[in-house]
């Protein structure tokens, strides 16, 4: 009885014809792909700059100021506000520019848990583009 010999020998004719179908398949399609054009904005097509947002600014002691970025002279000013009259004074600024975001800004020992409070209240109002301001770090 004759023994078998193992072969330890790769057999790689078959791995070459498989390659040569791959290459074949993408000679023929390379040409039918369309190529995509992107359009990318020039300085003419450069957005308009973003309007300054309104400001509320939480105090240590949980009491509320609203600060108007856009407004010029005393009205830009620093102006204390009830938490019940928050909103509506917001809304009002908004209905004269939509795009104005809101930013609430917490004093370095005010809890955060004021901080989410008046997020909260602005949510359940209704007001858009709302946003947390912070500084970076130094």
């Amino acid at each position: 009885m004759k023994q078998r010999r193992l072969m330890n020998q790769i057999n790689v004719v078959p791995y070459i014809d498989v390659m040569l179908v791959l290459l074949v398949i993408f000679m023929v399609t390379a040409p039918m792909v369309q190529t995509a054009s992107v359009d990318l904005p020039s300085v003419g097509k450069a957005s308009q700059p973003a309007v300054a947002p309104l400001e509320v600014i939480v105090h240590a002691d949980a009491s509320l100021a609203l600060r108007n970025r856009a407004a010029t002279g005393p009205a830009a000013a620093e102006q204390s506000v009830s938490r019940s009259d928050l909103a509506a004074r917001i809304k009002e600024a908004q209905a004269k520019n939509p795009q104005q975001a809101v930013l609430i800004a917490g004093d370095k020992n005010v809890r955060y848990e004021a901080v989410l409070g008046v997020m909260d209240e602005l949510q359940r109002q209704q007001v858009a583009k709302i946003g947390l301001l912070v500084q970076p770090a130094k």
